[in-house]
């Protein structure tokens, strides 16, 4: 049984190495890349085309549902479920009902940032194959990797392999999935 394969991963000793990398490979037509790097590189996410994220809206949705749910739960219980007349108030007073919605809403939108985290991601992923690579430890430290992707509709290894040796890549390793 032959062995599936993540991508070819290449090794980069700066980050203006990487970027001119990465510009060339988005500019040979690979969509299925990616850059592992020990601190954020300025442009790097350009290059990739990265767009602003989805987490925002799941927050929004969380804190928005928890705020209205937080409402009807009020009004439901005061005037409807459970009517007490007190003192001649109103049997629901959005004012007084204002603040512990207020809370639950910012409470929704941190759980929904986390829950469009973890959704967007993929997580939990307890294993990523890149970690089976000795040298790939060194991504934390002072060296700087890209992968293109197996599932790149132009991937090829011996063509993939030039292009990474013609940009300076080092170490050029196949990754197993």
């Amino acid at each position: 049984m032959t062995p599936k394969y993540y991508g070819l991963m290449a090794e980069f000793n700066s980050p203006g190495a990487i970027l001119s990398a990465a510009e060339k490979i988005r500019a040979a037509g690979y969509s299925r890349w990616d850059a592992f790097t020990p601190f954020p590189i300025h442009g790097l996410d350009k290059v990739a085309g990265f767009k602003n994220s989805l987490v925002g809206w799941f927050s929004l949705a969380f804190g928005g549902g928890a705020f209205m749910a937080t409402m009807g739960l009020i009004w439901f219980s005061n005037a409807f479920d459970y009517p007490i007349i007190v003192g001649g108030k109103p049997m629901f007073s959005p004012p007084m009902s204002f603040v512990p919605s207020y809370i639950l809403m910012v409470l929704g939108g941190a759980v929904g940032a986390f829950v469009g985290m973890l959704a967007l991601n993929g997580l939990p992923r307890l294993h990523h194959p890149m970690l089976q690579k000795e040298r790939f430890t060194l991504a934390t430290r002072d060296k700087f990797f890209l992968v293109i992707g197996a599932n790149d509709k132009k991937f090829s290894e011996t063509e993939t392999r030039r292009l990474f040796e013609s940009l300076g890549g080092t170490h050029i390793e196949m990754v197993e999935a």
